[in-house]
């Protein structure tokens, strides 16, 4: 494995981050405070626990995996997509490194982004809800997997859009709609049998209670189902990245 071409372009990526620090972590970071203050503080005051957790503390997993979700997909979308709109992306073609490590690369630059976020959010959700962690591990490894699975889902769609407008097209009117309606900040027991059954069809059900159980040890479905789904669609993402690089067909787009 050529580790100094993963290299560079990790550190590249992650210092493009820097560089746009207000826009990077900053923005995102203030945008979920306001999440908590409305919610949590306002709102939240006024509602009663749901399965023995103050409201507050309840939505703090689901903001922070609707801001991991939103970001991986944006950071690791973004980055592949710029090479191919200036066209530097054939200098990494033309470069002695594989389409794995190309993936490595950029994905796992998106990645350790959103993890920082991640981690910048729930630092800063201690200073709005008290809250304990009951399985920390196991909420560092929901928090990495996620991350990966859905920077690799951008990296589908850096490779799939041909504009701009198509970057925005499917984090704006799927991917935030689902989570929204995944129970962010809710449970799905809360809501009739009927439409109980159809949030199984969502897959940030299981993401946003994997997480959650993390936390309290509370969750919609079995925890098992929540990381089997994550990994069965890290998988699907890998399977297609890896069809897109033997076609070539991305290199049309």
């Amino acid at each position: 494995m050529n580790l100094y071409a993963v290299r560079a372009i990790f550190l590249f990526e992650m210092a493009r981050s820097w560089r746009t620090l207000l826009q990077s972590l900053v923005a995102p970071v203030i945008s979920t405070s306001l999440y908590f203050v409305v919610f949590g503080a306002a709102i939240g005051s006024r509602m009663t626990e749901i399965d023995g957790v103050s409201f507050g503390a309840f939505i703090v997993p689901g903001l922070i995996m609707l801001s991991l979700l939103n970001q991986s997909i944006s950071n690791a979308s973004f980055g592949i997509y710029m090479p191919k709109f200036s066209g530097t992306i054939y200098e990494v073609l033309s470069a002695p490194i594989s389409a794995f490590e190309i993936v490595l690369g950029y994905v796992g630059a998106a990645a350790a982004k959103s993890i920082i976020l991640g981690l910048l959010i729930l630092a800063t959700a201690r200073l709005f809800v008290a809250f304990e962690i009951a399985h920390p591990l196991w909420m560092v490894g929901f928090l990495v997997l996620t991350a990966m699975t859905f920077s690799l889902f951008g990296f589908i769609l850096g490779l799939w859009a041909d504009g701009f407008e198509r970057l925005q097209v499917v984090p704006l009117l799927i991917v935030t709609p689902l989570t929204f309606l995944g129970g962010s900040f809710y449970s799905i027991n809360m809501l009739p049998p009927l439409w109980q059954k159809v949030s199984l069809f969502n897959p940030v059900v299981y993401l946003v209670n994997g997480f959650r159980w993390s936390f309290f040890g509370i969750s919609d479905v079995a925890v098992g189902i929540s990381l089997g789904m994550t990994v069965a669609f890290m998988v699907l993402c890998l399977a297609i990245i890896a069809w897109i690089f033997r076609t070539g067909t991305w290199l049309k787009a």
